[in-house]
């Protein structure tokens, strides 16, 4: 990407590269849209294209070993003991993600109810491991984001590979939070934590799915595939 005929750059300084015309042109409205005051929280598509660079690239076996460990307490293995109302619930929802893990990744995840920790076979564990060190850093970079919003690293693969859409992955990672305020009523500063929860899961899913789009890059001059940003936005160094 070039803003002002210039390369924009990463927060590292890396080049900020991106694989499809239509992600690049989806980070472009996210710099268009700023003011004079850059707000990176409203551009979750640049900060995600950047993570895979600054962060994901050089720290990849760092980054794979802190996903891994959330296999070991995945969200979707710990069910409540009652109400019945929300032990139905995550049955319905949870149980056949836990039955995907099974199917499409190889892991046979135990299921237990209550909190005390419960521990995962191992050949489980080291399947959903392989499954993510098959990712592409972009990937990775996008399971780096939806993984501890949800706190399940199942429902982020499941997302990954198409068996939850965005809007299904957001359902299962607050399933609990969200029966109770139906049950107990709003809490501002809880709902506030639901919306960003929801906001990190659908920002991945759209950055997935741009990424993945099979299109023809623009080429700009020095053989470089980049979008050029004209006017006045603001931006990281060139």
């Amino acid at each position: 990407m070039l803003l002002e005929n210039r390369p924009v750059r990463t927060p590292a300084g890396a080049r900020l590269v991106l694989p499809t015309a239509v992600l690049a042109a989806a980070v472009v409205n996210e710099w268009l849209a700023q003011s004079e005051t850059l707000r990176p929280e409203t551009m979750p598509l640049t900060r995600l294209a950047a993570t895979a660079l600054d962060r994901i690239g050089p720290y990849r076996a760092a980054v794979v070993d802190a996903l891994a460990e959330y296999a070991g307490s995945d969200l979707i293995c710990y069910r409540a003991e009652d109400p019945l109302e929300l032990v139905a619930l995550q049955t319905a929802l949870w149980q056949p993600l836990v039955d995907w893990a099974a199917q499409a990744c190889g892991a046979q995840l135990a299921v237990c109810a209550g909190v005390l920790p419960l521990v995962q076979p191992q050949p489980a564990l080291d399947a959903l491991r392989a499954m993510i060190e098959a990712t592409s850093d972009r990937q990775l970079a996008a399971l780096a984001s939806v993984v501890p919003a949800s706190g399940s690293l199942v429902v982020a693969l499941a997302m990954l590979h198409g068996r939850l859409d965005a809007e299904g992955a957001v359902e299962a990672a607050l399933l609990d939070e969200r029966w109770q305020a139906e049950r107990w009523g709003v809490d501002q500063e809880a709902e506030a934590r639901r919306a960003e929860i929801a906001d990190d899961i659908r920002s991945a899913a759209l950055f997935l799915s741009l990424a993945s789009e099979e299109v023809t890059p623009v080429l700009l001059p020095g053989d470089a595939a980049a979008i050029a940003i004209s006017g006045t936005s603001p931006g990281w160094s060139g």
